[in-house]
């Protein structure tokens, strides 16, 4: 059981990286890449919101004993 919640730990912290990359170009604050359609759009803002908040759902899970 403990490879498994290293996988989930990983996968956490990943989804918690893009999510916040995602919410930080809905809010136009990161322009990168510079011709992103993601840029300025708030539905970005909620998608990336939500994953990251999976993501550290899955941090604390695997974090649990």
């Amino acid at each position: 059981m403990g490879a498994a919640k290293g996988i989930l730990a990983v996968v956490g912290v990943a989804m918690m990286v893009v999510g916040g990359l995602w919410a930080l170009q809905g809010l136009d604050i990161v322009r990168w890449p510079a011709s992103s359609f993601m840029l300025g759009d708030t539905a970005w803002t909620r998608n990336g919101v939500a994953t990251a908040i999976v993501g550290a759902l899955l941090v604390w899970f695997a974090r649990r004993k």
